[in-house]
This record gives C-alpha cells, structure tokens and sequence, in this order.
C-alpha cells in the first residue's frame, strides 16, 4: 500500500515500474546497468478519488502526458534501490499537492500613510528634475 494522505491509498500493483540505464556521465557503470527508475502511473484506471483525477489532469505539470499518464525518472543516484525511493516520494508529493487548497486572496486597500509617502516621493521626483530643467540663464 502506498499511503497519500490519512483518507487515500493505491494499490501497489497501480504502479508500474520500469528500471532503465541512467543518461550522462558514469563511464561503464552507467552503460551496463539499469540504475535509474521510472514510475507510469495512468490516472484515469487508477483508484484514486475522483477530486484527485480531475486535479491531477488539470494540473500544468511536464510528468503528466496528455494521456493522462504520470511519468516520472529518477536518475540521481548510482543505486536503484535510493532512485525508486526518490521517484516514489516524488509521486506522493505530486499526487498529495493537488488536495491542499490555497487560501483565498482578500484584497486589500493601501492605507493613507502608505498613499502619503507614495504621493510625496514623486513630488520630491518632479522636484529634482525640475531643478535639471531651464539651466539657459548661465
């Protein structure tokens, strides 16, 4: 089981893994073994909450596909076993960032001290370029 949040869990075999040789340096290391893990977790089969389906396909991420598929690499590591952690915890933080709910924006006014100063600096600003002006009478 894998935990999102106190109400909502997935099924392992929700998730399938795929283990792939890791691009970049690493000299033979890298080009004879598959280090780096990849998630595919497809949103609409899954077992999800339907809030969290819409969420997560409305949501402008590059690791969501068109399809509706989560796709994320994990290559930072030499070893596999700390790369499918990091991609694990990755998906958990993507899947559980769509149930907090940004507080509501309440606007506010400026207050008359800060309208004040505001008003006063740009005197003092035409002031100094007044001053700059009409030097024709050396």
């Amino acid at each position: 089981m894998i935990k999102i949040s106190n109400s909502v869990s997935l099924q392992d075999n929700e998730i399938e893994w795929q283990f792939i040789r890791a691009s970049g340096a690493g000299g033979q290391h890298v080009n004879k073994v598959s280090t780096a893990a990849q998630i595919i977790f497809d949103i609409n089969a899954s077992s999800l909450p339907d809030f969290y389906k819409q969420a997560l396909l409305k949501r402008a991420d590059h690791r969501i596909t068109k399809s509706g598929k989560i796709i994320i690499k994990c290559q930072q590591s030499r070893s596999q076993d700390f790369n499918r952690q990091t991609a694990l915890e990755q998906f958990i933080e993507l899947v559980s960032s769509v149930a907090i709910m940004q507080k509501r924006r309440v606007a506010t006014k400026p207050t008359k001290g800060s309208q004040r100063r505001r008003v006063d600096a740009k005197k003092q600003k035409g002031a100094t370029k007044a001053l700059r002006r009409n030097k024709s009478d050396y």
